[in-house]
């Protein structure tokens, strides 16, 4: 049997090498099947792409428990730290859950709704922003989580932490040294101001060429090579809270 569509949902993904292309750029020339996905006009594979793009948002629901976070360098942060925690027999997040990065915070709502209704554990890690206190008040989240699968960042700093404080600031004396390495040399003023997020001390000190994705793989290659005990007391013992709160977390 042989069919055209232009729905991605037509196209199995593991079908894909029966797949031609069919196109009509000159009426003159008349229309063309391609054996190949390389075609002049890009618009062409977009079925294909959406297929695959369908295909791979699937095995995002394979594990039972989640914790949904804000940004792709949160989930680089969580798995680095778990991964070296584990090495080094210290504290890790029991049953693996599947760290999700929800690309901002106020995305986090939609992923906890599409995780829930599938029928799977969710929880939500949050910085303590503008952004992460707004979608934390959303009421479609609060109603579908509870209390205790709503986390925010600064619950796990000392003193119950600040304002503005991001996952970065749960290692902040590992950073600010990793920061001077890369040339970003804000050592003296992350020990002065404990209560401002180091992030903020970093771009205000050094402009736009701070960037937090150089910054978290740096620290996970640091930590790749130091292990889990070198980071220090305070910054282990923010960890382990982390850790706990996500394991309490209603299954």
């Amino acid at each position: 049997m042989i069919y055209t569509t232009d729905s991605p949902f037509m196209v199995g993904a593991n079908e894909l090498d029966l797949v031609r292309i069919v196109e009509m750029t000159d009426r003159l020339e008349g229309t063309k099947v391609h054996d190949r996905l390389q075609v002049d006009d890009p618009k062409s594979v977009f079925p294909l792409q959406a297929a695959l793009g369908y295909d791979l948002a699937q095995s995002m629901f394979a594990q039972k428990r989640n914790l949904v976070c804000e940004g792709v360098t949160d989930m680089f942060y969580l798995q680095a730290v778990n991964s070296a925690a584990a090495a080094d027999k210290g504290p890790t997040f029991t049953g693996s859950p599947g760290i999700v990065p929800a690309g901002a915070a106020s995305k986090v709502v939609y992923f906890s709704v599409i995780y829930q209704t599938q029928g799977l554990r969710v929880a939500a890690l949050l910085d303590p922003d503008g952004e992460g206190d707004k979608a934390a008040a959303q009421d479609n989240l609060v109603a579908l989580l509870q209390t205790k699968r709503i986390l925010r960042v600064k619950d796990f700093l000392p003193g119950g932490g600040y304002k503005g404080a991001e996952i970065e600031d749960l290692f902040r004396d590992t950073l600010a040294e990793i920061a001077k390495e890369l040339g970003w040399n804000s050592s003296a003023t992350v020990a002065q101001q404990e209560t401002r997020p180091i992030v903020r001390i970093l771009r205000d000190e050094h402009g736009n060429k701070v960037s937090k994705w150089k910054l978290s793989k740096a620290f996970a290659q640091w930590l790749h090579g130091h292990g889990y005990l070198a980071l220090s007391d305070r910054e282990q013992a923010a960890w382990r809270t982390l850790v706990d709160a996500v394991d309490r977390a209603p299954r």
